[in-house]
């Protein structure tokens, strides 16, 4: 996102913005192969977030977060974590990044209802010419005098 930075506001989409007050920050060392540098900094980020309280939520939008975060909440907060990087910032510009799109799919507007369609007249008479065909060859295959 341009002009995205690990510290300010989160926009997520369209009206709903997540406040940089309503995230909370956790650090640890990240797991993972030793080396140089290996104890030097905290570089594993834990972003947490209750969804379900922030403001400018629709009520349609709340009742979406709360069927697809369901499982993922634990008292209300929604953990995301980030430890790919060596950097602290990158691996909180990393979690601020996947926040964002766990929460954009959760507040999507589910897909349209697929309309039933029928197969035309035509394209029954070619499978059915197809299979018989088939059919054909195969009984051909049998008997050879």
């Amino acid at each position: 996102m341009a002009g995205d930075d690990a510290f300010g506001d989160l926009p997520v989409v369209g009206s709903l913005v997540v406040p940089a007050s309503a995230l909370s920050w956790r650090f640890s060392r990240s797991s993972g192969p030793g080396g140089q540098g290996v104890n030097t900094a905290d570089s594993r980020v834990e972003l947490v977030v209750s969804p379900l309280e922030l403001p400018g939520l629709t009520e349609t939008q709340r009742a979406r977060l709360t069927e697809r975060l369901g499982p993922r909440l634990v008292d209300g907060a929604l953990t995301i974590a980030a430890s790919e990087h060596r950097q602290q910032l990158r691996n909180r510009e990393a979690a601020r990044a996947r926040l964002a799109a766990v929460l954009r799919a959760a507040v999507a507007a589910p897909p349209p209802a697929r309309r039933k369609t029928k197969p035309s007249r035509g394209s029954q008479e070619r499978r059915i010419k197809a299979k018989k065909e088939r059919g054909q060859t195969k009984r051909l295959r049998g008997s050879w005098d």
